[in-house]
């Protein structure tokens, strides 16, 4: 890997400029950069908070990826998760492990308390998919719906 080794942290609220930019990176990269509507403050914010948990990936200073969750409630289980958002690594460090040391320390993170990790990965993320299932993931199928308040708005 050009440079030095990767290091991986928690994103502390000083690093939400460089966050939001590895966001936005990955909404482009899926081509979904209309929906990015989360500001500078507000992530601040949200890396004040305890249940937010974002690692950042670094080489030399410079973050080349990040994973984001969100520790939540799980009904069904009586108990919490670790709800995985994002994992992205910039192109240029893909293939060099990154992606696998961002989820090792999700991974940390969940042992700690004995939690499990879930995420969603699109069924055309046939390359995400195969990574996941060598780091051991399970892989289950499910339909993911999403109601806005433009389509429920009219019942409520």
């Amino acid at each position: 890997m050009a440079g030095g080794p990767v290091a991986i942290r928690r994103a502390q609220p000083r690093d939400a400029e460089a966050t939001l930019t590895l966001l936005k990176g990955l909404a482009e990269h899926e081509d979904s950069s209309q929906h990015v509507h989360l500001t500078l403050k507000q992530l601040e914010e949200y890396l004040h908070r305890d249940d937010v948990i974002i690692f950042l990936a670094e080489v030399d200073g410079s973050q080349i990826g990040y994973s984001s969750a969100l520790r939540r409630t799980y009904f069904w289980g009586g108990s919490e998760i670790i709800a995985l958002d994002d994992l992205y690594v910039r192109a240029s460090h893909r293939n060099k492990r990154v992606g696998e040391h961002l989820m090792k320390a999700m991974a940390g993170q969940a042992a700690h308390d004995g939690l499990t990790v879930m995420w969603e990965v699109t069924p055309t993320n046939v390359a995400g998919q195969r990574f996941y299932s060598k780091l051991g993931a399970k892989l289950s199928t499910k339909v993911i719906a999403t109601w806005t308040p433009e389509h429920y708005g009219f019942i409520v």
